[in-house]
């Protein structure tokens, strides 16, 4: 609105109009997303296994992953709405800012989140809002990458980087542990909050086929602090050698971490299960096991 004053806000790690148009590009691309298929089975596990439908879902993420999720659930979710913050909006219902999502407070009962949360300069701006949109006792589900994804590389990245230019500049971001993950979720003010993860090792022959699978991703380096000169041949060729010495598998194979963490919270609500405060319990531990006290 004119006139109006904006509180600027503190920048990023991320250089979000490049993660949109690398996510926008990614989406045009053909390949195998066996990483988005294992995830949508996932996703499928978890909303399976809560004893109630759901009436109107908005799925956020890659328009690949989030169809899949759709197709999995079938009935189990209804009214779906497709979002995703990217410049190739086929396939999808709204184009929008994880951290600005345009929609009515407690318009859903299912929101679900893939594989974005870990590319937001806010994360805990962006959970809020989505707390926000959820109708008490709704459901958020989300995956993203976590902070042991890529370890490897990064580490065999510095290394060359060292030893051809003298310096080191970030080409992996650091990511959400999964004890963040946590303290994320219960600040955000979800109720019954939970973070687990799925560490995954993936076998590449060589590393120009991760290279491709980032891209097919959306996964490179979006970081506003990246170094933006070209690399040489060199330095792909050195990192290969030291990513083979260091995390070559015994077959020959490069050994790559993905570190997907899950996080499952729940908009609060009167009737959903409370700790019991300390000292409430009516059953010792000594009952529970048939034993006298302190004869452990």
């Amino acid at each position: 609105m004119a006139g109006t004053k904006q509180t600027p806000t503190k920048p990023g790690p991320f250089d979000r109009p490049l993660v949109k148009h690398r996510r926008g590009r990614s989406q045009k691309l053909s390949g195998d997303r066996f990483l988005y298929a294992r995830i949508a089975d996932d996703v499928a596990s978890r909303v399976l296994d809560v004893s109630r439908k759901f009436k109107r879902t908005l799925l956020l993420g890659d328009k690949h992953l989030t169809h899949l999720v759709a197709q999995n659930l079938g009935t189990k979710i209804g009214a779906i709405i497709y979002a995703d913050f990217t410049a190739y909006s086929n396939g999808l219902d709204v184009v929008c800012d994880e951290e600005a999502l345009p929609f009515k407070a407690e318009s859903f009962d299912l929101i679900i989140n893939l594989m974005s949360l870990h590319g937001v300069n806010q994360v805990p701006a962006a959970l809020a809002k989505i707390k926000t949109l959820l109708e008490p006792d709704g459901l958020f589900l989300g995956a993203l990458f976590g902070g042991q994804t890529l370890s490897e590389l990064r580490r065999a990245m510095y290394v060359a980087e060292e030893q051809i230019y003298g310096r080191v500049s970030p080409r992996i971001s650091s990511m959400i542990r999964l004890d963040q993950a946590t303290s994320l979720l219960a600040g955000s003010g979800f109720a019954l909050p939970v973070a687990d993860r799925d560490l995954i090792t993936v076998n590449y022959t060589d590393l120009n086929t991760l290279y491709t699978d980032l891209r097919l991703m959306g996964e490179t380096n979006g970081l506003l602090a990246r170094d933006k000169a070209a690399l040489s041949a060199r330095f792909f060729q050195l990192v290969e050698k030291i990513y083979g010495r260091e995390h070559g598998g015994a077959t020959g194979k490069f050994d790559v971490s993905f570190e997907v963490l899950w996080l499952t919270g729940w908009r609060p609500h009167p009737a959903q299960p409370k700790p019991l405060k300390p000292g409430s319990a009516q059953t010792t531990l000594a009952g529970a096991l048939g034993v006298q006290e302190g004869k452990f």
